[in-house]
């Protein structure tokens, strides 16, 4: 907690602004501005991203192929997503598709970044709130907190199955965290049958703790009632908003391939387009607060901040993959998202699940269902096959690669020359889907919760639990739309007095 506020004994605040700089537990940076009436209720709450880093920009006159390597350095975190992305953005510059041994080899590499990735979120970045408790110290409040309620067992588990996720994307893609493996039309070298063999193992412990995961959240946060009172109060961790996500040609869950599809608040689809179409069905708005876009559907529009079926905002998040899939590919997540939407039906959910701390749920049964595939890929003998990539290229034009990052529907568009050189560069990022709805979020919950100057460290903290449902990356959804963003510099003196303040909108 940073910012002006002054704390007396009763946790009340003397003034009408609320910083909470920096906020806590997500990858990248941000803060949250909080405005008191003359009560000391929320006038108005803002989610800002403060960094601008324009990867847009300086990815343009580099080589496209150089695009995977570049893109994938916008976060430590999910550089799996960006690289995969890319990647099928540069098949389509050079107008090739992967060989059918090339694509399941990097599935199976996709799929465990995917695991890897959602461990990481539950048990390090959300799970302190449901195990620690929303109001508990902040000093407990964090992964060896966690660890300090579920047992070093558990805890063991977690480093384990993680870094068996990285192995198998570093046995992909030569290195665990910024991979290699990616060239146009394929991969960059094969499996080995030893290399099958070791991922097997991997996947094979990957599935049984993606099954203990989902344990852990029945008995941490379903079967408490106080607990589920917070996630399925519509007061507070809820909107009722459009939902996307990637479905394959049987209308089952994807991340890999397929189509986009949308639906409305009834679950009813209106949109399911190839990804080469995106900017036929969305635009993206800019506000001069915030470094980070405000995607939006072209029908119905952009029409601010706000929710309801007249409005364009979206989310595209695990819930949202959820609410707009038929079924899951594999056995156990189809078990597990029948019993989720059983539960969800009885609480009296009718239709899409709008509740944003359902997220965590569903990222959940997102990650059973990667782990299965992840093993279905790695034992499929084909990945043995040598014919991994595509010869005779020839560069120029356009290429769209479209993937369900770990945070919602990444999309990277990328035109070339004749020589491989970029002329133009445009992402949307699995974050940036998801602006205007952790904006809405934040705002809500702050409302709720604060009043009469009431401002505790535990109540701050269930505001940052509207984000963080999100497990939102703003290294990665920083990109100001170029001459659209307005800028403001402000020159000082050495006094600190302003001496010019210069705007371009």
């Amino acid at each position: 907690m940073a910012g002006p506020v002054i704390w007396d004994e009763k946790q009340k605040v003397t003034t009408k602004r609320v910083t909470v700089d920096p906020i806590t537990r997500l990858e990248g940076h941000g803060k949250i501005e909080i405005f008191l009436d003359d009560k000391g209720d929320v006038e108005n709450a803002y989610w800002q991203v403060p960094e601008l880093r324009g990867f847009e920009r300086f990815c343009i006159g580099r080589r496209v192929t150089e695009l995977n390597q570049i893109t994938a350095r916008l976060c430590g975190v999910c550089p799996g997503a960006h690289h995969l992305a890319a990647t099928k953005a540069i098949d389509g510059c050079y107008n090739a598709k992967p060989t059918e041994t090339a694509y399941l080899i990097r599935d199976a590499f996709y799929n465990a970044h995917f695991v890897h990735s959602h461990i990481a979120h539950f048990y390090a970045l959300a799970a302190p709130d449901f195990v620690c408790g929303p109001a508990a110290p902040a000093a407990e409040r964090n992964v060896l907190g966690v660890v300090g309620h579920v047992g070093l067992e558990l805890g063991g588990a977690v480093i384990k199955t993680r870094r068996e996720a990285q192995n198998i994307q570093a046995i992909i893609g030569g290195k665990p965290t910024h991979p290699l493996v990616g060239v146009p039309g394929g991969v960059s070298k094969g499996v080995t049958k030893e290399e099958q063999q070791q991922m097997i193992g991997f996947a094979q412990d990957m599935v049984e703790f993606a099954k203990t995961s989902l344990q852990v959240f029945k008995d941490v946060v379903l079967s408490n009632k106080e607990y589920m009172d917070i996630v399925l109060n519509k007061d507070l961790y809820y909107h009722e908003t459009y939902h996307m996500g990637l479905v394959n040609d049987k209308d089952q869950f994807e991340i890999h391939d397929g189509k986009v599809k949308v639906v409305n608040q009834k679950g009813e689809q209106t949109n399911l387009y190839d990804p080469y179409d995106y900017l036929d069905n969305i635009a993206e708005a800019s506000e001069p607060w915030s470094y980070e876009k405000f995607p939006y559907l072209k029908k119905p529009g952009y029409k601010g901040l706000v929710d309801g079926p007249d409005s364009g905002l979206y989310r595209a998040s695990p819930l949202s993959r959820l609410n707009v899939c038929k079924e899951m590919p594999t056995p156990l997540a189809q078990d597990a998202l029948v019993e989720y939407r059983g539960i969800l039906k009885d609480a009296g959910v009718e239709g899409p699940c709008q509740f944003t701390l359902a997220t965590h749920w569903a990222r959940i049964i997102e990650m059973i269902c990667c782990a299965e595939k992840c093993l279905e890929d790695v034992s499929n003998p084909d990945i043995l096959n040598g014919d991994i990539k595509q010869h005779d290229l020839v560069p120029g034009g356009r290429g769209v690669g479209c993937v369900e990052a770990p945070r919602g529907t990444l999309t990277h568009d990328y035109t070339c020359d004749e020589n491989g050189i970029v002329t133009a560069c445009n992402m949307v990022v699995g974050t940036t889907n998801n602006n205007g709805p952790i904006c809405m979020d934040v705002a809500k919950v702050a409302k709720g919760l604060i009043h009469n100057y009431d401002v505790s460290p535990g109540l701050l903290n269930m505001v940052e639990m509207a984000f963080r449902a999100y497990d939102p990356c703003n290294s990665c959804a920083t990109h100001a739309l170029p001459g659209q963003m307005p800028l403001t510099a402000v020159i000082r003196n050495s006094d600190g007095s302003v001496y010019d303040t210069i705007t371009r909108n």
